[in-house]
């Protein structure tokens, strides 16, 4: 009984170890990678996970390890979660922050290195949203989800009225 038990605290613990390192992993690779999958991404994601596998449960393949290994992954994800909720900071280091893209229909083309984002990338958001160039763009931002946020600009709204609105919100 006592050896069942040191295998199964075994599990747990290897499945803690490969959690962090793929939360580790993922938060160096980038937000981006996860929220605009390609096949590439997505063979990446199923051979990853069948590469760690044997790692978290070892020799165990009983019922009971994969349970404690499924089970610790819950408690893993919802105390992240938590950490995340109670402490900004924390958050701040996982999900990251909105970066801008473009501003007034100008590419922030620092921001889009910093993001590891091309132009053409970010010209196909463009589209999605139904524009045609930066020039349409008032505003476009990539999220800490990964997507990217575009706000055409408003043929209605004069220039100068739109500046202090933006201006306005920007303090906000």
């Amino acid at each position: 009984m006592e050896n069942l038990l040191n295998m199964l605290a075994d599990v747990g613990f290897r499945t803690t170890v490969i959690y962090l390192l793929l939360v580790a992993g993922m938060i160096v690779l980038g937000k981006r990678e996860l929220s605009q999958l390609s096949i590439i991404d997505l063979v990446f994601i199923l051979l990853i996970s069948n590469s760690v596998q044997n790692s978290m449960v070892g020799e165990n393949t009983s019922l009971a390890g994969g349970i404690i290994s499924g089970g610790v992954l819950f408690l893993l994800n919802y105390i992240l979660k938590l950490l995340k909720f109670r402490f900004p900071m924390l958050n701040k280091l996982i999900q990251g922050e909105p970066v801008m893209l473009i501003y007034e229909g100008k590419l922030q083309k620092n921001n889009l290195d910093k993001v590891k984002m091309t132009e053409d990338e970010l010209m196909t958001a463009i589209r999605e949203h139904g524009l045609h160039g930066f020039y349409e763009v008032e505003l476009a931002v990539f999220e800490t989800d990964g997507n990217v946020s575009v706000i055409a600009v408003d043929p209605n709204v004069p220039a100068r009225v739109k500046k202090k609105k933006l201006r306005h919100t920007s303090k906000v």
